[in-house]
């Protein structure tokens, strides 16, 4: 079962490595629209991004949209700085770093509330985030806005500080591989590796962040100068990613369909229920995920909470005003119709 699982683990690996290797995704053929670039990250927490390249969407918009493929937010972030991309969804703890810094970005949209489980073994007897002390936690980079929240949200309610668990900052492929092989005794993960874990059974989830404290992990974000002087493309991406985010939400099968070929090669996992195939398994980490091309004043208020979070982690340097870089205009349209 562990060869399988790894095997598992290398083929979803193994489809983010071959994207990664150019830094960029074929571009969507010779469209007549409007060029556009926009950059993602080949996480569920980017699947607007994808299915609205991959139904069609940011065709219909007039768009001739070029989807560019990063490995990390702050390589992301750092082309859009730089005017490479006009735009990109990411955390949006990327752009309030930035822009703390001078840099003229802007948060126009929506993409996804934040996900992240701890799962640990089913006889780890661990039964709360207390009983994390002492323990081995594999997790995310440290100072990226899952590493924000835990440690300021999650282990603060608890009691518990980052030194009181032995951090282990390792890629998500990794820390599932060493929770399963008993390496550390718990595991932070978003999707689809939570999925691609739990399918193989021997694992449950301890917390879920966003069933307990619910937040805009990423966002749309893209530079002042676009926002200003290409409303109207900013609109279109926009408008196709909604369009995305409508299909995510109400028809996970069809959005599990298109983008599943981006997460993994297997067509089908055995595990100890039985056969599934990837669609299935894209499609619960998909169910999993609420997705909102919006932001409303609550969810704003959550932004601004992790920035606030970031000063008490020496993340920033002073208080930032989260509402500075807000340009939600596109959605005062949308709800003016």
């Amino acid at each position: 079962m562990k060869r399988l699982f790894l095997l598992i683990i290398l083929s979803v690996v193994s489809v983010v490595l071959a994207a990664c290797g150019s830094n960029e995704e074929n571009a969507s053929g010779e469209g007549t629209g409007e060029k556009v670039r926009i950059g993602y990250i080949n996480v569920m927490d980017d699947a607007p991004a994808m299915v609205a390249e991959d139904a069609g969407y940011y065709e219909e918009e007039g768009l001739d949209a070029e989807l560019v493929l990063f490995d990390s937010g702050t390589d992301l972030i750092k082309a859009i700085v730089n005017g490479d991309l006009d735009a990109g969804v990411l955390g949006a703890t990327n752009a309030v770093s930035w822009a703390a810094q001078g840099a003229d970005l802007k948060i126009v949209g929506g993409a996804q509330m934040g996900y992240h489980s701890i799962l640990v073994n089913e006889d780890s007897g661990i039964q709360s985030i207390e009983d994390l002390k002492g323990k081995r936690l594999a997790t995310q980079k440290q100072g990226s806005t899952a590493d924000i929240v835990l440690n300021g949200v999650t282990l603060t309610d608890a009691g518990l500080t980052r030194d009181d668990i032995e951090m282990t900052y390792v890629s998500p492929a990794v820390a599932v591989q060493s929770l399963q092989a008993g390496r550390v005794d718990a595991a932070f993960l978003f999707e689809p590796y939570d999925r691609l874990a739990r399918i193989q059974g021997g694992v449950r989830e301890l917390y879920e962040i966003g069933a307990e404290w619910p937040f805009p992990c990423m966002v749309v974000i893209t530079s002042g100068d676009a926002a200003d002087n290409n409303r109207d493309v900013v609109n279109k991406i926009l408008d196709a990613q909604s369009k995305a985010v409508d299909l995510l939400e109400n028809d996970p099968a069809q959005a599990a369909e298109l983008i599943t070929y981006r997460f993994t090669e297997e067509e089908s996992y055995s595990t100890p229920n039985g056969e599934m195939t990837a669609e299935e398994v894209i499609t619960e980490a998909i169910q999993a995920q609420t997705f909102d091309a919006g932001l409303n004043q609550e969810q704003i208020g959550q932004i601004q909470a992790v920035a606030d979070l970031m000063v008490d982690q020496d993340v920033l340097e002073e208080p930032f005003d989260v509402e500075s870089i807000l340009d939600l205009s596109w959605q005062e349209e949308q709800n003016k119709e």
